[in-house]
C-alpha cells in the first residue's frame, strides 16, 4: 500500500498556521513512509471562497518550504483538486444515498428548525436532530415538492447506541450516537458540505491516512457512516492536539495572529517557522529544537506526537528564529535580508507613493521604515487627539478592526469605502477618523495615505498592527467586547448597504 495523506485548506481568509502545522505532518508522515502529499482545496463556502485566498494558501505553504505531488496547480491523475470543480461527481453519490435509503430530502424551514432546536433547548435535551425529527408526512413532502419548495439532503444517523473510531494516537474512541445530528450532505444550491465531499475525494483520491486536528473527531462518526454507507474501506484516521495560546486557550487571531503570511511579513525565517512547528507537540529522538525539514522527515514517527495541547509561544518563535539568523555569516545574512526587505513586487508597488515625496534618498525611511518593521513602536500617549477621548478611540479602531476583518478582496479602494462609511456611521470627520489608524499602522501621520499603506503592507499585518494598537490602550474586555458587537452590528448592516449602493 502506498501512503497518501493530504491537507484540505478552505480559500476563506488569510491563510492559518494551523494549516500549516496540519499540513507539515501529512508532508512529514508521507514522506517517512516514501508516500505522496495531495494539497486539495476545499471551496465548498463560494460566499466566502476567493482566488485571493487559494493563492495565498499556495504561497504561504510553498515559503515554508512545502510541496505537494498533486494539487490544483500541479495536477495529477486524481484531479480536479477543487471541490467546486467536482460538483457533478458530488451529485451522483447523494443520489446513490437516496436510492439505498441512506439519505432524505429534507424539506424543513429555518424557522421550523428553530423552534425544533429550541425547544430541545428548553427540554434540556441534545441540540442533534434525529431523522425521525426532520422527516415530514409523505403529503406534506409531496406537497412542498409540488410547489417547488428548496431542500437539503441529509444523511440518516442511529438515534442511540455507540460509535467506535479508531484513532492512531488515542486508540479506540467511544462517541455517543444521540449527540450527532442527521448531516447536511448537499445544500439546497446543490453544493455538497464538507463532510460528504471529504469522505468522497479521500476515497476516490486513494487517500490512506488522515491527519487533522482534534476538533474532527465529533465528525468522526458522520465520516465513518458514509464510508460504511458506500462500502469503502475506511481511512486512518489521526487527530492532532490542537494550538493553544500561552492561556492554554485554542489559538485565535485575538491573542496571537494566527496568519502565515503574518510571520513572513514580520522577517521571520520560512526555516525557523517550519522548524517551530514541528516541535508542536512532536519532539526530536534526540530532544535538540532546532531541526531542518529534513532531518524531521528522516526522524518522523507519529507515535512521538503527545497529546497534550502545544503551546505557540510568539517568544518562544523568536528565540528559535534568532539561532537560525545567528548561524547565517555575514553575507548570507545580507543576502536573506535583501531578499525579504526589498521584494521586487513590493518595494515597485511602493516607490510610487515615495517618491514624490521625497528630495533625497535620506527622507524614505522616515517615511517608509514602518513598511520594514513589526509591530508600531505605540503609547497611550501616540494617540491623543481632539476628536477622541479613551472611550470613542477604542470604538473606533475596533470597528474599523471588524470592517477590515470583513474584506475578501483586499484592495485600497474596499478599505477606503469601509472605513469611510465607518467614519460617517460614527460621525466623525474622516481626516479625524482616520488619525489613530495611521498611529497604529505607521506610528505617524507623516507619511503616505494610511489606505496605501494598509493596502501595501496587506491584510495580515495591517490587521494585527490595529489589534496591536488596541491593546496597547487597554483592550477591550469581554463584557464591553459584547456590548460593542450589539451596537455594531446595527452599523455594520448600514456600511453593507451603502456599498451595496455605492456598487
Amino acid at each position: 500500500m502506498t501512503v497518501r495523506t493530504r491537507v484540505a485548506p478552505s480559500p476563506t481568509g488569510d491563510p492559518h498556521v494551523g494549516t500549516a502545522y496540519i499540513a507539515l505532518f501529512n508532508l512529514a508522515f508521507a514522506r517517512q513512509h516514501g508516500g505522496q502529499f495531495i494539497l486539495r482545496i476545499e471551496d465548498t463556502d463560494q460566499q466566502r471562497s476567493t482566488p485571493e485566498s487559494e493563492q495565498a494558501i499556495l504561497d504561504s505553504l510553498r515559503w515554508l518550504g512545502m510541496s505537494w505531488d498533486e494539487g490544483p496547480d500541479v495536477g495529477g491523475e486524481h484531479g480536479p483538486y477543487r471541490q467546486s470543480e467536482r460538483r457533478e461527481i458530488y451529485g451522483d453519490y447523494v443520489q446513490q444515498l437516496l436510492d439505498k435509503g441512506h439519505a432524505f430530502k429534507c424539506y424543513r424551514t429555518a424557522e421550523e428548525l428553530d423552534a425544533m432546536r429550541n425547544e430541545r433547548q428548553a427540554a434540556g435535551n441534545s441540540m442533534a436532530l434525529k431523522p425521525s425529527d426532520l422527516i415530514l408526512p409523505d403529503d406534506e413532502i409531496a406537497r412542498r415538492e409540488a410547489e417547488g419548495a428548496p431542500y437539503v439532503v441529509r444523511m440518516k444517523v442511529p438515534e442511540e447506541g455507540v460509535c467506535v473510531v479508531d484513532d492512531m494516537l488515542r486508540g479506540p474512541i467511544e462517541l455517543d450516537w444521540s449527540q450527532v445530528d442527521a448531516q447536511i450532505l448537499m445544500k439546497s444550491d446543490g453544493m455538497p458540505t464538507y463532510h460528504l465531499a471529504n469522505v468522497v475525494d479521500d476515497h476516490l483520491m486513494g487517500i490512506t491516512h488522515v491527519i487533522r486536528g482534534e476538533e474532527w473527531i465529533s465528525s468522526a462518526p458522520k465520516h465513518k457512516l458514509l464510508y460504511d454507507y458506500f462500502g469503502w474501506d475506511m481511512v486512518h484516521l489521526c487527530h492532532m492536539p490542537l494550538l493553544r495560546n500561552p492561556d492554554k486557550s485554542k489559538l485565535s487571531k485575538r491573542k496571537n495572529p494566527t496568519s502565515i503570511m503574518f510571520y513572513e511579513r514580520m522577517g521571520f525565517m520560512p526555516e525557523a517557522l517550519l522548524n517551530y512547528l514541528g516541535r508542536m507537540g512532536w519532539s526530536m529522538p534526540d530532544e535538540r529544537e532546532k531541526f531542518t525539514r529534513d532531518e524531521m522527515f528522516s526522524h518522523f514517527d507519529i507515535k512521538r506526537v503527545s497529546l497534550g495541547g502545544p503551546v505557540f509561544d510568539m517568544e518562544k518563535l523568536r528565540w528559535l528564529n534568532s539561532l537560525w539568523l545567528r548561524e547565517l555569516d555575514a553575507e548570507g545574512f545580507a543576502a536573506k535580508y535583501a531578499d525579504w526587505a526589498f521584494k521586487p513586487e513590493r518595494t515597485l508597488a511602493l516607490i510610487p507613493h515615495i517618491q514624490p515625496r521625497v528630495e533625497t534618498f535620506s527622507d524614505v525611511a522616515p517615511l517608509a521604515g514602518h513598511f520594514l518593521s513589526g509591530m508600531t513602536d505605540l503609547t497611550p500617549a501616540s494617540f491623543e487627539h481632539k476628536a477622541f477621548d479613551e472611550e470613542s478611540l477604542l470604538t473606533a479602531l475596533q470597528y474599523g478592526l471588524w470592517q477590515l476583518e470583513e474584506i475578501r478582496h483586499w484592495d485600497v479602494e474596499e478599505i477606503k469605502g469601509r472605513l469611510f462609511a465607518l467614519a460617517g456611521q460614527l460621525d466623525i470627520k474622516v481626516r479625524d477618523f482616520l488619525y489613530p489608524f495611521f498611529i497604529a499602522i505607521a506610528g505617524t501621520s507623516a507619511t503616505i495615505s494610511v489606505l496605501d499603506s494598509m493596502a501595501l503592507l496587506g491584510p495580515d499585518m495591517s490587521r494585527a498592527r490595529v489589534r496591536h494598537a488596541i491593546q496597547v490602550l487597554g483592550g477591550v474586555g469581554k463584557k464591553k467586547a459584547k456590548k460593542m458587537e450589539k451596537d455594531y452590528r446595527a452599523i455594520s448592516a448600514a456600511i453593507q448597504e451603502q456599498l451595496n449602493t455605492d456598487a
